[in-house]
């Protein structure tokens, strides 16, 4: 609960604008466990005071009922008068016997009535006093009763506030740690997390497609604007080819390659700036993985190809994911020294969910594995997570959009990459593509 006040108190500010709404209802208000307590405590006591105040008071009214001194008394009263008058006739013996034996059961009946009336009085303190105990035991075992329940259930309940606030925010949810209560508390706890791992990985998703959207339309836009000068800048290369005079021809082959190097980074640009469109088609990957690898991988740089049998065909688009390949091919053979292997390995296998998702899908979703080994230099651990940013590049002149290119063909077959790497060891590189995307 210290915990949980703290983190309540560290999120106040940042939930200001969502408490302001029920402020003055809110805040006069007293706690969640305070009402609780209340609403157990009244639940017991009421009707328990109810019964007893009503068993007492049939109780006393029973009781009064059965009291009959001032009726005895009467008799008791009129027996002694008629007893005179009997006695001063004359009466046999046996009447006489018969007459004391009548007035001594009057007397002891009186008597018993007496008693009885003595008894009944305090009886009916007894059980208002009975009564009231028993409140007061209801009471006090009701209190402790509802407390406990109170602070088994608001505990959880503020707990589990706190992390909606927490998720609300963005921020992390406290890490797992074992707590007394319901179990059912802790499934709740537990379906939180997934809930807030599973919109952690939405949040980052969203950011990634803004951030990717944003990146594809910067690139269209400077594709379009080189390309349009391009035109001109060709043009005037071949006219200059053919009229320069023999001193000016280096400079005119320099300008060549760098018109050339434009519009291969324009063609680039216009790669990533658009999604594989047009009508999909079915795609044999282990031949199209064949061509490509053996005509990007020179002959300085041995290439091992290995294509499993029978494999499916995958519905897609050819040409994107040509590209995708080639692009992944030509950063191991840039990575490559002469003389090193480069392996490529075309096989089927079970489907993954996407990176973060906490539910695979379906096992019925079969996936082709394109998985391309090089010996070379391998990819430091801190620039492992950025290889596939877009503009990141370690190469002299190179527009790092090849494995941005690589990526987003992918992504937009439904499909992964995956990368691993060992400096000094090489790096693996392994694009999952469904059957079915």
């Amino acid at each position: 609960m210290n915990e949980m006040r703290k983190l309540n108190g560290s999120n106040s500010a940042t939930e200001a604008g969502a408490d302001s709404t029920a402020g003055p209802r809110a805040g006069s208000r007293a706690p969640f466990r305070t009402r609780l307590f209340a609403m157990l405590l009244l639940f017991a006591l009421v009707p328990t005071v109810t019964v007893t105040l009503a068993w007492a008071g049939v109780a006393t009214r029973t009781l009064s009922l059965f009291s009959a001194r001032s009726a005895w008394e009467r008799i008791a009263k009129s027996g002694d008068d008629s007893y005179r008058i009997v006695t001063a006739a004359p009466l046999s013996a046996e009447q006489r016997a018969a007459l004391d034996a009548h007035q001594a059961e009057l007397r002891e009946s009186a008597q018993l009535a007496r008693r009885f009336d003595f008894v009944t009085g305090r009886s009916i303190r007894l059980v208002i006093l009975g009564a009231v105990l028993a409140i007061a035991l209801v009471a006090v075992g009701a209190s402790r009763v509802a407390g406990h329940l109170s602070r088994q259930l608001s505990r959880p309940l503020d707990e589990l506030v706190g992390w909606t606030g927490l998720i609300r925010g963005g921020r992390p949810i406290p890490p797992h740690t074992s707590r007394r209560g319901a179990p059912e508390f802790e499934v709740l706890r537990s379906g939180m997390r997934t809930m807030a791992s599973e919109l952690e990985v939405g949040r980052r998703r969203a950011l990634e497609a803004e951030r990717a959207d944003a990146f594809r339309e910067s690139a269209r836009r400077f594709a379009h604007e080189l390309k349009n000068p391009l035109t001109p800048i060709r043009f005037a290369v071949d006219r200059l080819r053919r009229s320069a005079p023999d001193e000016l021809q280096d400079t005119v082959e320099v300008l060549a390659e760098e018109a050339s190097r434009l519009e291969v980074m324009a063609k680039s640009f216009a790669q990533f700036g658009r999604l594989p469109d047009g009508p999909a088609a079915e795609v044999d990957v282990a031949e199209m993985v064949t061509r490509v690898a053996e005509t990007t991988v020179p002959d300085w740089i041995t290439l091992t190809l290995d294509c499993a049998p029978d494999l499916p065909l995958v519905r897609g688009y050819y040409e994107p994911l040509v590209r995708a390949v080639a692009n992944v091919l030509l950063n191991a053979v840039d990575a490559t020294p002469p003389g090193g292997t480069i392996e490529v390995a075309v096989t089927a296998g079970p489907a993954v969910g996407r990176a973060g998702d906490t539910v695979s899908p379906p096992i019925e979703t079969r996936q082709v594995v394109i998985t391309v080994r090089d010996t070379g230099c391998g990819i430091a651990p801190e620039a492992l997570s950025r290889i596939f940013d877009p503009y990141v590049t370690t190469k002299p002149g190179g527009t790092g959009l090849g494995l941005a290119i690589a990526q987003q063909t992918v992504q937009a077959h439904a499909g992964t990459i995956e990368v691993t790497s060992e400096p000094g060891r090489g790096t693996t590189m392994m694009m999952r593509l469904p059957v079915t995307a």
